[in-house]
């Protein structure tokens, strides 16, 4: 074996010692096709004014652009879902949050990729590591990689393990070996997780309409479309319903169970609590999330929508929040905070 063979063998390897479930090696090439997907959807409105990788398709999908001289990119998967946490019960209205978002499963993911990258570096290769960043298409990445396929529901599915992962990748100048070819679609004829997303936004196989997308809507600025509020249900972060219903996903869980949750871990939120809290208590506890531009106002508007969603109009504690949200002084907390009164029958908590 060569130099840059031993070298590719000890990277996976050193990969998978660092936590990584899958690791694999794609050529640093343009990914044409998924720029004129991006284009494509960018011009239909599909995105929802998303920006993300859809900001600069040319660069989100040339990795040239995020390393000059790329050769090659080593892709990472991280488990990242835990066993199911009950609601807590006597506490008040609880929100739930999808399971990637009980903490930050990127940390460790970057960290594992940092060993990676540190091996690269030691052999006198450029590198950089790229993880939930805009500057590349993860998924295509990991595709290329070699470690897993498009789902319906959009997602990268890894066989015999699901689509519960997070990705990133390290892009380097170092002319390493590719993994296998592409891994082949596993869905057949399973749809199982179209009709299972609580909005129908996916609107085709491996098509997502952002505009419906709960996971999307919660992450955007201005006002939560009406027409969707009742669909959020008790949901404060996040949407897993199209990955709960995919059988592999559940096969997966059957043959390798969730580790349980960590103490750190925030699979519920108090909805009062949130309510309550200052703004720097906000990001202090939430900075992780995507929160737009930064303004826990956008906690606060979806916490009023799962309010309006299972609170108790006997709750004195429900009655107090909106009541305070009702006065507050911005109006589009005035505005969910009068569909959540509306909706829970307290039409003569809003003013007129």
């Amino acid at each position: 074996m060569d130099r840059l063979g031993e070298l590719t063998e000890r990277l996976l390897r050193v990969g998978r010692e660092a936590g990584l479930e899958a690791v694999g090696i794609a050529p640093a090439e343009v990914f044409s096709g998924t720029r004129v997907h991006l284009q494509r959807r960018k011009a239909e409105g599909l995105h929802a004014g998303m920006q993300f990788t859809y900001r600069c398709p040319e660069r989100s999908t040339d990795p040239g652009a995020a390393l000059a001289g790329a050769r090659t990119i080593v892709v990472g998967a991280m488990r990242y879902k835990r066993a199911p946490v009950p609601r807590p019960r006597g506490e008040g209205p609880q929100a739930r949050v999808a399971s990637y978002s009980w903490a930050d499963r990127y940390a460790p993911l970057r960290a594992a990729l940092s060993v990676v990258a540190d091996e690269l570096m030691g052999e006198g290769w450029r590198t950089r590591m790229l993880a939930d960043d805009n500057a590349l298409v993860d998924r295509e990445a990991a595709f290329r990689a070699g470690l897993g396929w498009y789902g319906k529901n959009t997602n990268l599915l890894l066989p015999g393990k699901g689509s519960w992962f997070v990705l990133g990748s390290v892009v380097t100048d170092a002319p390493l070996a590719p993994s296998a070819a592409a891994v082949a679609d596993g869905c057949g004829t399973c749809e199982r997780c179209m009709p299972a997303c609580p909005t129908g936004a996916l609107v085709a196989p491996g098509v997502l309409d952002a505009r419906r997308c709960l996971a999307h809507l919660v992450q955007a600025p201005g006002s939560f479309p009406v027409e969707l509020r009742a669909a959020l249900g008790d949901r404060l972060y996040g949407c897993d319903d199209c990955q709960d219903a995919c059988p592999e996903n559940r096969a997966a869980d059957r043959r390798h169970p969730p580790a349980p949750a960590a103490d750190a871990d925030e699979p519920w939120a108090s909805v009062l609590a949130l309510l309550a809290a200052t703004d720097d208590e906000l990001l202090n506890r939430y900075g992780r999330w995507y929160i737009p531009r930064r303004q826990p106002r956008y906690l606060r508007r979806n916490a009023l929508i799962v309010l309006g969603n299972i609170g108790s109009a006997s709750d004195p504690g429900v009655i107090d929040a909106l009541r305070t949200a009702l006065a507050s002084d911005d109006g589009m907390l005035r505005e969910h905070a009068a569909w959540a009164a509306h909706r829970l029958g307290l039409d003569e908590l809003i003013p007129a």
